[in-house]
Formats: structure tokens, sequence, C-alpha cells
């Protein structure tokens, strides 16, 4: 690890900057990809071994009860219960909250081991039928495993939250087999609004390319096409008159959003609170009310998007008519959000991820069959818009439930290879997002970037990125003495008040140097000075720059020095090219953002009233004499027109005193002026004792 970080500094900055990040992205992708593969294989073999031997979660059969379906979700439950309170107490949240939570909150600090133990716990509860998916948690453990190669690396907060957001992308495209559409939700998934973490693209990117491929070719499909529904590559939008029934189909995507929403936090907040049961406890009570659904619905165990297959074949003939499929798919949309909201609201291990897919493909095959049954000439019944809905109402509730339209709909188009449906996807995806963001089930997303603490210091961050240490660097440095010089020479060369640093050199070799400090040491020793030389008090072991590192590493470098000045030297060689103060930097920071603030005063007129309004308190402050005084901002009284303030002897005539006067624009004059005229026009800020009531009216 050393001697890649040698070769690293050894790059030109753009380039060793790109290289870390490439690769972070791939020991992240690698860790992502495997770790997808094997959580993928464990719930494949546990969902066919237990809940799948006793439902048939894909078929078309309702209402058939079995005591197995009642009571195995309701094992997988205590299951969870039982390994995240002993394992993982801590651990409170739903997949990708834990995430985002970690992101804002936590300097992208997140622990592996309760993302680890829950993805565990989540094969438990999927493999015994719990109504919920295993991305949810996949992204969580991808995001966590991001964030603990940061903790070994030893990377800076900034650079922790991007190889977290590398981690996630690399879980989401692989479980999803989505490798762009993994990248873009890792990014945009932290913010209610569409925006994306830019500096985290590149690395997620990489993480999600290499996860994606990790993952296909322990399968065996890399070069393959291993979509999440068969036979879905060659649809596509045909006719203008398609648009009707997917504008109506965004407006349901929306709708079931706000059910989702609802029956979630209903559990979370009402049900849970209520029965006051045991944390451990509570995914068993959960499980059981979904086995209860189950066996009237059992399509709702289904957490490998088996139902949703069937139903792009059709399921052959209806049973009854037309209108029983319609009842059918509203009874499975009303039971999975029951269920899933019992299972992940009662504390069980699962996100939500997995389920908004699920439950907008039943919404797309839903909406088609109720407009078969109410219009059956509109639309034959081999319209390729049967098989369409489906994928794109995916794309709309996941829109809407995770706030991420854009990688919505590149996702779904990656997961089925339904790019033909590119165009009805956009419609949908906005469309649903727009009605149902309100109700998006991640509550540690953010507003905006504006409001992440992460973003705090985004401003001087970039300007700091921008400068190089050769801008604030002085070549000649006059503080510089040669080894042999003695004590007793440098120390008159200290003025009074400062505490300079001298650099100790030979040519262009700097050997060390010495400080006020170092000097202090040995002046509190009687005699020493006399025979003390520089060489016997420098500092040889010196953290040093060189002129192409941005400004942003160099004040990294001041904290861990914790010197005043640090010389810069050339890298090829190691030649002394000059010395940097810390001192300078501030003063140049300190200009900047007086620049760009008055710029903003001056485009924002709101923002520079708040600050006349702030500088005035202050100007009260100041004002105060220490007697009871209250502020007032008044109209300059009808007889005091024209007059001055010394000619009307306003502090005797209105028992006030004039500290400043606001003029029509909104300048504040303080002090004010004595002698120029007033008008009617401005206003005067006084301070009027409180038992004077005498001050002129407005």
């Amino acid at each position: 690890m050393v001697g890649l970080r040698r070769i690293l500094e050894r790059l030109p900055r753009p380039a060793a900057r790109w290289s870390r990040l490439f690769f972070l992205g791939i020991v992240v992708g690698v860790l992502g990809g495997g770790t997808a593969w094997a959580l993928e294989a464990a719930i494949e073999w546990g969902t066919a071994t237990i809940i799948g031997q006793v439902a048939h979660v894909g078929s078309a059969e309702i209402l058939r009860f079995d005591w197995r379906v009642l009571l195995f979700p309701a094992a997988g439950g205590l299951i969870s219960g039982v390994l995240t309170r002993t394992l993982a107490p801590r651990s409170v949240g739903h997949g990708t909250d834990l995430l985002i939570r970690a992101f804002h909150h936590q300097q992208g600090k997140f622990r592996l081991r309760g993302p680890a133990v829950r993805s565990v716990a989540n094969v438990a509860v999927l493999s015994f039928g719990g109504s919920t998916g295993p991305e949810g948690p996949m992204a969580a453990l991808g995001a966590a495993m991001g964030s603990s190669v940061g903790g070994v690396l030893r990377l800076t907060p900034r650079e922790r939250r991007i190889v977290l957001l590398a981690g996630c992308a690399a879980a989401v495209g692989a479980i999803f087999r989505c490798p762009l559409g993994g990248a873009m939700f890792a990014t945009s998934v932290l913010y209610q609004e569409e925006e994306f973490e830019s500096g985290a693209i590149v690395p997620s990117f990489v993480a999600s390319v290499i996860a994606y491929s990790v993952f296909m070719s322990l399968r065996g499909v890399l070069g393959g096409h291993e979509y999440l529904l068969p036979n879905t590559d060659q649809l596509g939008f045909h006719s203008m008159k398609e648009l009707i029934p997917y504008a109506g189909l965004g407006v349901l995507c929306g709708l079931v959003t706000m059910l989702f929403h609802m029956s979630l936090r209903f559990v979370e907040e009402t049900v849970m609170p209520m029965s006051r049961l045991p944390r451990w406890l509570g995914p068993c009570i959960g499980g059981l009310v979904t086995g209860a659904i189950a066996c009237a619905i059992p399509q709702v165990l289904d957490g490998r998007y088996i139902f949703i297959k069937n139903a792009l074949n059709g399921f052959g003939s209806p049973p009854i008519n037309d209108w029983w499929w319609v009842w059918l798919f509203a009874a499975v949309i009303l039971a999975k959000c029951v269920a899933t909201a019992f299972t992940v609201g009662s504390g069980g291990s699962g996100g939500a991820l997995g389920p908004a897919v699920f439950l907008g493909g039943v919404v797309g095959a839903g909406w088609w069959a109720l407009l078969h049954a109410a219009m059956p000439g509109l639309f034959p019944s081999d319209s390729v818009l049967r098989a369409a809905l489906i994928p794109v109402g995916m794309g709309g509730v996941l829109a809407a439930v995770m706030r991420t339209p854009l990688a919505a709909i590149v996702m779904v188009t990656e997961m089925t290879g339904s790019y033909g449906l590119i165009v009805p996807l956009m419609l949908v995806c906005v469309s649903s997002y727009v009605i149902g963001r309100r109700w998006g089930l991640n509550r540690e997303q953010l507003p905006s970037m504006a409001q992440s603490p992460a973003h705090a210091g985004d401003a001087i961050v970039h300007m700091l990125e921008s400068w190089r240490v050769a801008e604030f660097m002085e070549p000649t440095w006059t503080e510089t003495v040669e080894r042999n010089t003695p004590l007793r020479e440098i120390i008159p060369r200290i003025q009074p008040g400062t505490r300079p640093v001298f650099a100790v050199a030979e040519g262009q070799r700097l050997l060390g140097v010495v400080s006020t400090s170092d000097i202090r040491k040995i002046m509190e020793e009687p005699g020493l000075a006399e025979v003390v030389i520089a060489s016997d008090i420098m500092t040889e072991r010196l953290l040093t720059l060189h002129p192409d590192v941005d400004m942003y590493r160099a004040m990294d470098q001041f904290r861990r020095s914790q010197h005043n000045v640090l010389p810069v030297v050339r890298r090829e060689d190691g030649r002394w090219l000059g010395m940097i103060a810390r001192e300078r930097v501030y003063k140049r920071i300190q200009q900047h953002v007086a620049e760009r603030q008055r710029q903003m005063l001056s485009e924002h007129a709101g923002l520079a009233a708040m600050q006349q309004e702030a500088e005035i308190q202050e100007l009260v402050l100041g004002a105060g004499d220490g007697r009871k005084n209250r502020f007032e901002r008044i109209m300059v009284p009808i007889d005091a027109v024209g007059q001055s303030l010394r000619q009307a002897d306003f502090r005797r005539r209105y028992h006030a005193q004039v500290i400043a006067i606001e003029q029509p624009t909104g300048e504040v004059q303080c002090p004010p002026s004595l002698d120029a005229p007033l008008a009617a026009s401005q206003r005067l800020l006084v301070l009027a004792e409180e038992h004077d009531d005498a001050v002129a009216p407005s």
C-alpha cells in the first residue's frame, strides 16, 4: 500500500487523483460484486428450499390456506429479530436510509457489522417468505464495505463519502444487473430533488462496472443476457395513441406510492408503538401478519418477481372473465403494500427497493387488465402494449418511492433490456415522481445539496482546490540561516510580537527549520545560547509540499504538522524552492470570501436587506449605554423635514438618540450627518428611553 501511494505521488496531480479514484472503484467493485453473488445464491437456494416448497407465489391462485404459509414468515421474522438484536443492536432503519444517514451526518463512516448482520437476516426473511427484497440491505452492505475500505486507507471524510457511494453503486449495479443505473441510483438517492453527487460519479461508475462483471462472471452468464424479465428486450413504443394509457399509468404509479408510504408509516408509527413489543419479537409478529395475508394472496411472498414474469406471459386463459384479473391485480397491490409494511415496518431485515419494483410491475399488469376489461376494442389482446406496461410500471413506482426518476429510467431499461421503451419510461417515471415524490420512503433524504452537512464548505473547498501552492510560495525566505549559525545571532532577528520560523539551508538544500518554541526551550537554560548552533536545535523531519499541490491538501498538511510555515520542494529532486505561510493563505481566503459576499449582496436584494438588518442590530448593541432603551425605526417627523439633526435639536426635542439614517435605497449612514438636511423619504434609527412616549410618530 505504501508503494502504491508513492507511485501515485510521483504522477502529475490530475493523473494521481483519477488513478486514486479508479483504484478505489475497482477495489469496492470487486468486493461488491462478490458479495452480491453470494447473497443472491443464498437467497435463491433458501427460497427454493423453504418457501418455494409450500407456496405457489407465481401463480394466479388465491385463497389457499396452509399452516406453513401462515407460520413460515413468522419464523423468518423471529430469526431476523434475534440476529439483529443480538449481533447488531444499534442497527435500526432501512437499507438505503442507513447509507444516506451515514453520508450526510456521519462523515461517511458506516460500520460494516450492522449491514452484514442485516443482510444475513434478510436471507432468512426472504427464504421463509417475508414480503421484502434483498436490494435495500445489499445497497447498505455495499456502502458499508466502501466505507470500511476508506477507513483502512485512512481517507478523508470527503473521500470516504465517495467510496461509500461507490460501494452502493457496486451492490445495486450487480444485484439488479444494471451497471449504469446502479451508479446513477447511488449518486442521486441522497436528495429529494433530482441532484447528483458529482464528485462520486467516476468511482461509482467504475465500481458498478466491476461489480456487474464479477457478479455475472460468477453466475456464468457474462457476455450473455440475464434480464429481470424474459422476452422484454424486443418491446418498443409504436404509436402516439399509446401515450394515453402510459399517462394514466404514471398517475396510478404515483397513487400506489402514496398507498405504500401510508401503509409503512402506519405500521412503524402507530401499530408498533401501540403494541409495545420487544424489538426482537416485532419482526416475528409482523411475519405472522404477512403469513395470514399470504393465505389469501400468496403472491405477496414473491421476492424473486416470479408473479410478474408470469403476468408478462398472461397466465394462460382467465379463470372467470376480464374483470377477475382487474380485481386480482388490485388485491395483490393492496396486499403487497400491507404485507411489506408489516415485514419491514415491524423491524424485519429488508428494504423497500425490491417491493417497489414488484408493485410497479403489478400496477402495469393491472392497468392493462382494466383497459382491456373496460374498453376491449381500444387495444387488441395481443398488443405489445400489454407486455410493455409492466416494465414501464416498474420504473414508475421505483422513481417515486426512491425519488430517483432518471436512475429509475436507466435501471429498468438495463434490467429488462427494453431500450425501445425509453419514451414511455420517461413519461411515466417523471409524472409518477411529480405526483408521489412527497411520499417517498427514504426519510434521511435531504431536499438538496444546500442542506447537506457534507457540502457545508463546498465553496471554500472548491476554491482551495483551484489554487496551487506555487501561487502562495515565498521563493525568497528572509529568515534563512546556515547550519553553523550560533543561537546568539539568531535571537536578535526575532522582532517583538512575532514568531518567525528560520530555515536552515545549504544552498538549494533545506536541512531543517528552527521555530520560536525551539529557541525558547534553549533560552530557559542559562549559558546554552552561547554554545548552541542552528543544527543542534533544528527540526529535520519535516512535512513538505510540492508546488503543484492544491491548497486543500496543503491545508491538511498544515493541520498535521501543527506548524505555521511549511517548506516547498521540487517533486523531482527535492530541491528547496521556498516557504509557504499559513497566515498568507488565511488572508487570501478572507479577501475572497469578502469579495464573494459583496457580489452576492449586489445580486440579491433580499439577502442585502438581511445584511443591512444585521448591521443595524450591531449598531444598536454598540450604541447601548446601559440604560433601559428601546430601538425604533421611524420616519422623519414632518416638522423636522428640511432641517438637520443639529437644527432640529432632535435629542432634546424628541427624547431619542439618532444612531443612523436609512436612505430610500436601503443604505445605512452611520454615524449620521449632523448638518445634512433631513428628507421625508428617509427613516431614522433611534434609541428611545422606555418610559418616554414623546418619539415622533412615523
